[in-house]
């Protein structure tokens, strides 16, 4: 859910004058610097420790050059990341190692203001805080009408970006949502945040005993197994930590599987990018006991193995482009 907070910002640049620069600049736009950083090994602790919302990295800095740590960084903890470098690098090097966008230093005389309003313009989009555009929004059918009131979605390599594009468009009084993405701990939760303010409805970490309810969304924590279970009065989840399954924990099969069993036809399964076969068993077992299932299918995929080992198995009803998964998520509510 959207708050009305500044943009929270790491700068991370070896040089003190740039960053004494840059600090300054943002500040007076209005956004939050949370700290600063003067090479690649630095801003990474400082990620965790001060979990900004975006961070502005330069290219040549001692100890990694910044497009090696955007390979290293992306792929565990997915922060929007705006290069603001002198180096010879392009907007499409700087996207192609995982970054948002890509803005050169201003250079001697260059006037200052105009440097400033576009990396402001820069770093909001890339902090998804853009407001959407207006049109109309896509509705949820009464719950009296609807035959899914449980969504799960797994997903692995390639799935936190994946992931948001499935769910950032969905209104915010959708049913409830459980998602195994795999990921490390800590990153879990930083990720849960990135989607809260990307969506227009609750996302966090998943915490063992809580309990679901329309608008909310929980991600499994990266070392904790995450099931559906059911009560009298609806559905809440069990998180603990254990042995890995279908090589994960959490594991995507672990969720699906306790879904199958919990909320049967109620459910709505979708199973995104991802390597191996996790998820896939317990797709199956979804789709045997009525849910509705949906995959991703080859072309949108990152690496086809997930929703291929689903769909050999017999355990998804339709394949679609990533593009089109939030939409027909809402079709077969």
């Amino acid at each position: 859910m959207t708050k009305a907070r500044p943009i929270r910002v790491l700068i991370t640049d070896d040089s003190e004058f740039f960053c004494s620069f840059l600090e300054k600049g943002l500040t007076a736009a209005g956004f939050e610097v949370v700290g600063t950083a003067r090479n690649p090994y630095d801003a990474r602790d400082k990620i965790l420790e001060l979990t900004p919302d975006v961070l502005t990295l330069d290219v040549e800095m001692p100890r990694m050059n910044g497009l090696n740590f955007l390979k290293r960084l992306i792929p565990q903890y997915p922060i929007p990341c705006v290069v603001v470098s002198s180096a010879k690098v392009t907007s499409a090097d700087v996207i192609g190692a995982g970054g948002a966008d890509f803005l050169p230093k201003p250079r001697d005389g260059e006037n200052t203001s105009t440097f400033f309003a576009e990396l402001t313009r820069k770093l909001i989009r890339a902090a998804g805080t853009v407001p959407a555009r207006t049109g109309c929004a896509p509705t949820v059918k009464p719950k009296a009408e609807r035959k899914h009131n449980i969504i799960a979605i797994g997903a692995s390599t390639g799935g936190t970006d994946a992931i948001e594009e499935v769910i950032k468009g969905l209104p915010e009084d959708i049913p409830p949502i459980v998602i195994v993405q795999h990921m490390p701990p800590v990153f879990t939760q930083m990720y849960a945040q990135r989607l809260d303010k990307s969506c227009k409805f609750e996302v966090r970490e998943a915490v063992d005993g809580d309990t679901l309810h329309n608008g909310l969304c929980l991600v499994a924590a990266g070392d904790k197994h995450m099931r559906l279970a059911k009560k009298a009065d609806g559905y809440y989840v069990k998180c603990a930590a254990g042995e890995k399954v279908s090589g994960h924990c959490p594991s995507v099969d672990v969720l699906f599987e306790s879904v199958a069993e919990a909320a049967g036809a109620d459910a709505l399964g979708v199973i995104l990018t991802g390597m191996g076969s996790d998820g896939a068993c317990g797709m199956k077992l979804m789709r045997d006991k009525g849910a509705y299932t949906i995959g991703q299918d080859e072309k949108s995929c990152v690496v086809y193995g997930m929703p291929m080992e689903a769909f050999k198995l017999g355990g998804v009803c339709e394949q679609q482009p990533l593009s089109s998964i939030g939409g027909a998520i809402l079709k077969n509510l």
